[in-house]
């Protein structure tokens, strides 16, 4: 299955007019930050939306500004923002109908005029007094389309979405975006390279990237396609331990984050290899996502190129009394900065995926696991535990249901041993099981 969208549609606007509270209106999956100070949203954001007998593909934007600043993140956030105003077929300029016209907004309509582009200008805030005064004024700004809304309150996002389905209807070929098959997430604590990689994997600046951390605040998901199999990769906001979490607007990011782990397959967990530690964050991260949301997870030690021997071996004995756990990972040491080992990644995404997506008859599970409680009997108060049956019943992650004589004498250290067994007979590293035990 593909997506397909009839078009383009772009928000665009100077900073806190309320870009991301329309996109919200309009968006039915996909949710934009929103708090009432600027530059909350850096990189944009996208959702498809349908209404009536098309479907188009909106984008939310940083506040546009066209004056160059000496900001790193601001600059970027510009850069990107009047790239994706020249890919738009239709472009929802919004402007703050409570503080009515200034000067900023004549020097965005002058650049959307010289880019020839579709303009629906959005006057939002018609619900203050203030806006319903100013609203004849943004005739000024030359576009022909001038449509009053209120995106806190939902007035008028109707006849914005009948404007946009009006100019979407004189356009001709569609946009094709295909169905993931699976779905990756990058998790890390800031500044661990997640967003270097994921430009480095699309082959384009598509995060922005900036020394400071904390520079991606949302949730941002594109399509690769390798092998023929397209692949949707989400770089996650950083997260830090909870008592390191001071704003509010930050822990709306570390619930950003979670929740594309929620949504994920596969789980690439950057650490920074720099620092010849791995930290209790980062193990904790680790556990959540393979022992509690049971996703597959990959482990990327980046910033290679800053590691040497020393660190290397200090690394290494942080790592050494955590082995249990990581013999069951893939690891892998890589540079975001030099690219070693970038074109590794993929390769062993999709191999993992093909671990933790297949499937085992039923009749060589009960069998393996029979022969090992043979050679080694399991017992309960020196009541031996009998094992019928097992069998899959779901992959992706894998499911085993074990017939059983009493479910309750299987416990943690009992289904931590048929995972050995199981691991030694199959590949399944980076890949986690969940056993249920039953009677019938």
């Amino acid at each position: 299955m593909s997506t397909k969208y009839d078009a383009r549609v772009v928000i665009v606007g100077r900073m806190n007019v309320g870009k991301s509270s329309l996109f919200n209106r309009l968006s039915t999956s996909v949710k934009s930050l929103t708090f009432d100070y600027e530059g909350v949203t850096r990189d944009f954001i996208k959702d498809g939306v349908c209404w009536k007998n098309h479907c188009f593909e909106l984008i939310d934007t940083g506040g546009v500004s066209l004056k160059k600043s000496e900001d790193s993140i601001v600059e970027k956030v510009r850069q990107q923002a009047i790239g994706m105003i020249e890919q738009a077929n239709v472009v929802l300029y919004v402007v703050d109908g409570a503080v009515g016209m200034v000067a900023e907004d004549h020097e965005i309509a002058k650049l959307l005029h010289k880019l020839g582009k579709t303009v629906i200008v959005v006057v939002n805030k018609i619900d203050v007094a203030a806006a319903k005064e100013n609203i004849y004024t943004f005739d000024r700004l030359g576009f022909e389309q001038v449509v009053p809304v209120s995106c806190q309150h939902g007035t008028g996002i109707g006849d914005l979405l009948e404007a946009i389905d009006g100019h979407i209807a004189t356009i001709k070929g569609a946009i094709k975006e295909p169905e993931p098959l699976y779905k990756v997430a990058l998790l890390g604590k800031p500044n661990v390279g997640k967003s270097s990689l994921l430009n480095a994997l699309l082959n384009q600046e598509r995060v922005l990237v900036d020394a400071k951390a904390g520079t991606t605040r949302e949730a941002i998901s594109e399509q690769v396609t390798f092998y023929q199999e397209d692949i949707l990769v989400t770089d996650t906001p950083g997260v830090r331990r909870k008592r390191a979490v001071r704003e509010p607007l930050e822990g709306l990011m570390v619930k950003r984050a979670m929740h594309a782990v929620k949504d994920a397959d596969i789980v690439l967990l950057l650490v920074d290899a720099s620092s010849g530690e791995i930290s209790d964050q980062e193990l904790k991260l680790a556990f959540y996502v393979f022992h509690e949301q049971y996703k597959a997870l990959i482990i990327l030690f980046n910033k290679q190129d800053l590691v040497d021997d020393a660190i290397q071996d200090q690394l290494k004995w942080e790592m050494q009394p955590y082995q249990y756990f990581f013999k069951k990972i893939e690891c892998l040491d890589i540079s975001c900065k030099t690219g070693k080992n970038i074109g590794r990644i993929m390769p062993l995404v999709s191999k993992v995926w093909g671990r933790y997506s297949q499937k085992f008859s039923a009749s060589e599970l009960t069998m393996i696991c029979q022969e090992a409680l043979r050679k080694k009997p399991l017992y309960h108060k020196k009541e031996l535990l009998k094992l019928f049956r097992a069998r899959q019943v779901k992959a992706a992650p894998i499911t085993l249901l074990l017939i059983v004589n009493q479910p309750a004498w299987f416990g943690e250290s009992q289904l931590a041993y048929f995972d050995g067994i199981l691991r030694r007979h199959f590949d399944l590293k980076s890949v986690p099981l969940i056993f249920i035990p039953r009677t019938s």
